[in-house]
């Protein structure tokens, strides 16, 4: 009798102790759960990234938003601080996380290759002294404007009188030839310009360019037979449309 008495009571012991282990077990589990979901804030490629857009110009690019801890990968950044004077290493497409390891330093994305011409554009070169290429502070990756200018005007209203117009807009560069440098220093990296570095610039810079095969040729021909000028023109500068400049409508 008092040996089913004692076993009885140590059934009703193990079942409550498993209960016990079930009830603590399964709070775990939620707990657990609940930080895999947790959100945390990640950045999001909104809109396509070409190979070596400086991250100064990506801004416009990217999101903020909130993913499943699970989700989020371990380089993944949450903001661009601390991250001045890089590029995308690679193209970006939309809705990928932006991972560090995807921001390079502007000579590294040169080193491989990794700034490659859009579907459908073909490149073209010039050659123009550093004033007319923001000092020459242009770099592989990096979107410019072209400015054609002619002495005689561009058609019979305007014969005589000289013209320029910033007619080709945010076009990407792909690679950037300088003269030699004397050696300096201060210099970065070689073939890099130091932002902090005011002294001018020596020799002419060769630039190639991204473009149609139109745009192309209008380089082609408005470096033979007028000049080149170039502007410093990130991804979300504002485009007001085309403007032919004249002495009669320069002051306007």
């Amino acid at each position: 009798m008092k040996s089913r008495m004692l076993a009885g009571t140590a059934a009703v012991a193990l079942a409550i102790v498993g209960a016990l282990l079930i009830i603590f077990y399964a709070n775990g589990a939620d707990q657990r759960a609940l930080a895999t979901t947790e959100p945390v804030n990640v950045l999001v490629v909104k809109t396509a990234i070409p190979a070596g857009t400086p991250v100064n110009d990506m801004t416009a690019s990217l999101v903020v938003e909130k993913v499943p801890a699970a989700g989020v990968s371990a380089s993944a950044l949450s903001t661009l601080d601390n991250k001045a004077g890089t590029v995308s290493a690679v193209d970006l497409v939309p809705g990928e996380q932006l991972l560090e390891e995807r921001l390079v330093a502007p000579a590294d994305v040169k080193a491989e290759g990794s700034v490659e011409v859009p579907a459908g554009m073909q490149e073209v070169s010039f050659q123009l002294e550093p004033q007319r290429v923001v000092g020459g502070r242009i770099n592989v990756g990096d979107h410019v404007g072209i400015s054609l200018n002619f002495e005689n005007g561009t058609d019979k209203a305007g014969a005589g009188d000289a013209t320029t117009q910033l007619t080709l807009r945010k076009v990407l560069v792909t690679a950037v030839q300088r003269a030699p440098q004397a050696a300096s220093a201060e210099t970065p990296a070689e073939g890099e310009p130091d932002p902090a570095d005011t002294t001018l610039p020596e020799g002419s810079l060769m630039l190639t360019v991204a473009v149609t095969d139109v745009d192309a040729s209008k380089i082609i021909f408005t470096s033979i037979n007028g000049s080149l000028w170039l502007t410093k023109e990130p991804l979300n500068a504002k485009d007001n449309g085309p403007r032919t400049e004249r002495k009669d409508v320069v002051f306007k």
